[in-house]
């Protein structure tokens, strides 16, 4: 397992890609990304959730914790495998290269879509034993899924706690006849699913082939309006009008004065542990399937978690309520052995939390932009690392560093300087410092080897504008970029 040896890899989620379509793929240019990865001695490439996003385009916001992002699926791929004809996707709009315009991209990726799942079917594709064996490996969620999909694209209202009762409540009769329906876009659904995933693994099965592990990432919550609250309401904590009664979110921290309200529904962990955690199990499973490894956004969730009252404007009225992720966990360790896991564990940590993390022998995290306020005692500055953390310049959710660096006022400026000992103060003295660390792993934001400024931040927390809507060109794999982070790679022996 590559959390027990000394590695390096880079943070980028597949939708920042370069490519003519308006947004990143898992196609030829995710590829050629891989092998960039073996070329500049990475082994890691650690990415974002896969899910299907919901009107923020965030990928801790969405529909189902289980199905993958059509938005991802590569129209070139499709052309390949004979659903699209090439003249279709030959003269794309002009769409901006450097960010993505869903507005413009996700219609005219919708045509395109529907034109291939009309092949699709024209073709037998349903008959085939492909999409057969497909559908008996995932029909425990996907059937859920592409019904909640179809009805939430064909009926109103905001939410699925605005249907007509009975479909609300999933009785069977009704989701017989909603599935009679929305035929049509029940497997428009399932189409969608099932060429995300087949060109999702030949994607991991490539960079795996070239010694490149895959890390993905588990929101610890899900959305309300997803098919996983819909499909188990007994699990969330809701009050008698299905509506969330406690939402989640974290108390003033680092990054807002009056914490984050992130609105998801809570976990009801008695009603977890009363069925065998078995909705956490499939969903550890299935991640771990699909990644080599992934980490848990916002672990101290599964020790304890900041339940806001619904309604509320702010994440400061809120309080803290016991978690059962130890015994899910346990329970988790009993079926695999070793997890595979690392454990957000960035802000407000407490004793137990760090406990919970070292039971089960899972890396934690450091962040060097985190490191300089304070003494020289605060965890995130690289003296202080050990062994079992995964270490980084930034992450989605920070500045660039090159635009941390120049936020920087003149006394921090002059902390950070004396703490690296230089005075040019780059990019790179914060990626050598993160390389050189003790920690076992070593990840670095493709913004930050390309040395790009604020504008390239993938997130600002508590904003919803401007979001997840970085992307790189291809121009910008800057040759002596990629010999410089090999160099460092190979000095500081993360290179195999």
């Amino acid at each position: 397992m590559i959390l027990n040896q000394r590695a390096s890899g880079i943070l980028l989620h597949p939708s920042s890609l370069p490519g003519k379509y308006g947004i990143g793929s898992l196609g030829e240019e995710a590829y050629s990304f891989v092998n960039w990865l073996g070329e500049s001695g990475q082994r890691i490439w650690q990415m974002l959730p896969l899910g299907p996003t919901d009107w923020s385009h965030s990928p801790y916001q969405a529909y189902s914790a289980f199905a993958g992002n059509p938005d991802l699926i590569d129209l070139n791929f499709l052309v390949r495998d004979g659903y699209l004809e090439k003249s279709s996707v030959e003269n794309p709009p002009a769409f901006p290269t450097r960010k993505i315009h869903f507005k413009t991209v996700l219609p005219f990726r919708e045509g395109l879509l529907k034109m291939a799942f009309n092949q699709f079917k024209i073709s037998g594709g349903f008959e085939t034993q492909g999409y057969h064996q497909f559908w008996d490996q995932h029909w425990w969620w996907l059937d859920s899924w592409s019904l909640f999909d179809a009805c939430r694209n064909n009926l109103p209202g905001t939410d699925w706690s605005e249907w007509e009762e009975p479909l609300r409540l999933r009785d069977s009769g009704a989701l017989i006849s909603y599935t009679s329906k929305f035929e049509e876009e029940v497997h428009y659904s399932r189409f969608l699913q099932y060429i995300f995933f087949a060109q999702w693994f030949a994607l991991k099965n490539y960079a795996n082939s070239k010694g490149i592990s895959i890390f993905g990432d588990i929101p610890l919550y899900v959305a309300f309006n997803s098919s996983d609250v819909w499909s188990n309401q007994s699990l969330f904590l809701l009050d008698k009008n299905r509506q969330p009664s406690l939402v989640g979110g974290v108390p003033p921290d680092y990054f807002s004065e009056t914490g984050q309200l992130w609105g998801n529904p809570l976990f009801d962990w008695n009603k977890m542990k009363e069925k065998g955690y078995d909705w956490w199990m499939a969903r550890l499973h299935f991640n771990l399937r699909m990644f080599d490894m992934v980490r848990i956004d916002h672990f101290r969730g599964l020790e304890s978690f900041w339940a806001i009252p619904a309604g509320e404007k702010t994440a400061i009225n809120g309080s803290w309520m016991k978690a059962n992720g130890e015994e899910m966990l346990q329970l988790l360790q009993q079926q695999i052995g070793s997890l595979p896991i690392v454990a957000e564990d960035l802000g407000l940590i407490t004793p137990e939390v760090d406990q919970l993390r070292k039971k089960f022998n899972l890396p934690g995290m450091k962040v060097i932009q985190f490191a300089f306020s304070g003494d020289s005692g605060n965890t995130h500055l690289p003296h202080n690392y050990s062994g079992d953390f995964v270490a980084y310049t930034g992450t989605h959710d920070n500045n660039t560093t090159i635009g941390w660096i120049n936020s920087l006022t003149n006394k921090e400026r002059a902390k950070v300087q004396s703490y690296l000992g230089t005075e040019k103060l780059d990019n790179w003295d914060l990626i050598r410092k993160v390389e050189e660390s003790v920690a076992q792993i070593a990840i670095i934001p493709l913004q930050d080897i390309q040395g790009l400024e604020g504008k390239a931040r993938m997130n600002k927390p508590g904003t919803t504008r401007g979001n997840w809507i970085w992307r790189i060109e291809s121009d910008q794999f800057n040759p002596a970029h990629t010999k410089e982070l090999l160099k460092l790679t190979k000095l500081f022996n993360r290179y195999e």
